[in-house]
């Protein structure tokens, strides 16, 4: 449904390099720039800077691998329409998701897995910049995103969940025997948080100038299994969303504290392309988020 040619200049293009972008589409290198070659003298227009290496697109490439794009999309929706007018929907969904959703997500794609259990499901842990990006350029199908992150127009973001952060530390820690600890405080202890890339980091170093804090974390990681494992040793304190235990528990050892002065929560939403026609997939993931947007549509 689209020539191979294009499939191979989208690969290029990803991939940035000929022997990589010729393994993934499991051809030789010599196959590819042939392919290349072809699509150019097709064009009539160079879409690759000549050099001895994959030195870039030419202007007149990224055109061409916009336009690729956006007809493997094209196609791949519509086999999945032909697909479940025959047998149900199916195919396989493509999700990235912040490190703070990652643990709630199966609150979303299990209810969408029993609605279509021909649906595989790929989850990947991304910073909400490479979700926007690979969105964009058609490597994923929907992102998991604070909802302010979304708020382009060639975004479509759908609530999800709203969710208050707590404090996390290690049972008999220097807030023992509290139920609350305000910002400030929180600042003054040694603190495990998301590398600075990451959104929700951005958002709680943004409360804590808003008081006039700047507190030094003392280590960093973007894994969020890796700050409660990390909080659970006894050395560190952590600011997460509550909704992060809310299917796997609270980790034994450590005591959540809610954080006041000021009180913040933040809406986590699904964010897809606004596109029309919307692929069958999209449509069904959210009808399955819209049946979600009222039980967690909450503070946490």
């Amino acid at each position: 449904m689209i020539a191979r040619k294009y499939l191979y200049l989208i690969a290029l293009a990803r991939e940035k390099h000929f022997g990589r972008a010729a393994a993934a589409c499991h051809i030789s290198p010599s196959t590819l720039s042939a392919a290349i070659r072809d699509l150019e003298t097709e064009l009539g227009v160079a879409v690759v800077e000549r050099g001895k290496q994959f030195a870039g697109l030419t202007p007149e490439g990224r055109c061409v691998v916009d336009y690729a794009q956006r007809m493997a999309a094209g196609a791949a929706s519509l086999k999945q329409e032909l697909t479940q007018l025959r047998d149900g929907l199916a195919g396989h969904l493509r999700l990235g998701v912040i490190p703070t959703a990652l643990t709630v997500v199966a609150a979303l794609t299990a209810p969408f897995f029993r609605r279509h259990p021909m649906v595989t499901t790929e989850v990947i842990s991304l910073s909400t910049v490479e979700i926007l990006s690979r969105l964009r350029s058609f490597e994923i199908d929907a992102g998991i995103v604070y909802v302010e992150s979304g708020r382009d127009d060639d975004l479509l973001t759908t609530p999800l969940w709203q969710e208050n952060h707590v404090l996390l530390s290690a049972v008999g820690g220097p807030f023992e025997g509290r139920e609350s600890v305000t910002w400030k405080e929180a600042a003054q202890v040694a603190l495990c948080l998301l590398t600075p890339d990451m959104q929700n980091r951005k958002t709680i170093d943004g409360v804590f100038a808003s008081l006039g804090c700047r507190p030094q974390p003392t280590l960093e990681s973007n894994s969020i299994v890796s700050i409660l494992a990390h909080v659970s040793s006894g050395a560190w304190s952590s600011i997460v969303p509550r909704s992060v235990f809310d299917l796997i528990g609270i980790p034994r050892g450590v005591h959540v504290f809610e954080l006041s002065d000021p009180s913040v929560a933040w809406a986590t939403g699904l964010v897809t392309l606004a596109r029309e026609p919307r692929p069958a997939m999209i449509d069904a993931l959210l009808t399955t988020a819209h049946g979600l947007a009222q039980p967690f549509g909450r503070d946490a």
